[in-house]
């Protein structure tokens, strides 16, 4: 499979028609596949709750666009590191490591990842986001 920029243009179509203003692409072979990947395209102003996953780091490499990934201290939640990944720039990539609380916002229209997580898919409990 290629993923070309048509691919990231229909998808940058699908979170901009989206209410979550994001919206994804499974990358896996099948249903059976245990890894987690996906394109996830995400637009300015869609909301990203400060989450974590406790059991798997996630890699996040920006394919286009523009983001910021949020990092939030343990104890008081609070930002205490930011990180702007840019397509083409000095710093397009980062693992975020298993339990580190995390949001991301998008700062460009149009902006797609590649996101992997390690092992099989689970949904994030109620204990793994901040409201």
């Amino acid at each position: 499979m290629r993923i070309d920029q048509n691919l990231l243009d229909t998808l940058t179509e699908q979170a901009k028609a989206s209410p979550k203003l994001r919206a994804n692409y499974d990358l896996r072979n099948s249903a059976e596949d245990k890894s987690q990947r996906m394109l996830n395209a995400i637009e300015p102003g869609s909301p990203v709750p400060i989450h974590r996953h406790q059991k798997t780091s996630e890699t996040v490499v920006v394919l286009r666009g523009y983001l910021r990934e949020l990092f939030y201290d343990d104890l008081e939640r609070r930002v205490d590191e930011v990180v702007d990944l840019k397509a083409g720039s000095s710093v397009v990539a980062l693992n975020i490591p298993a339990g580190q609380w995390h949001s991301v916002e998008a700062i460009e229209s149009g902006t797609v990842i590649l996101e992997m997580k390690d092992g099989v898919y689970e949904p994030l409990q109620e204990c793994d986001i901040l409201r």
